[in-house]
């Protein structure tokens, strides 16, 4: 194979970066079950517990479509094509 084609290894981006924020985001949320094992304080009568969760299923949609924007426009900036 020639030095040219050889496969590199992924290169860590600020792009990057804030890709893997925006997906690991969630999970350290939920994971963190001290942080929202509570009652107080409720939504509309909702304890703080559900409500939270609930709330991060729509952040989660949010973080991922960031995430996979960016992923797109860093895929063409590297590819060198400014096609949409």
């Amino acid at each position: 194979m020639p030095a040219d084609t050889e496969a590199k290894p992924p290169t860590v981006t600020p792009t990057r970066v804030v890709i893997a924020l925006c997906l690991a985001a969630p999970f350290v949320a939920m994971l963190w079950v001290g942080s929202y094992a509570k009652v107080d304080p409720t939504f509309i009568g909702i304890p703080f517990f559900y409500w939270y969760q609930m709330l991060w299923v729509l952040l989660s949609t949010a973080l991922t479509m960031v995430a996979y924007k960016l992923w797109q426009r860093d895929r063409r900036a590297r590819k060198g094509g400014a096609s949409a």
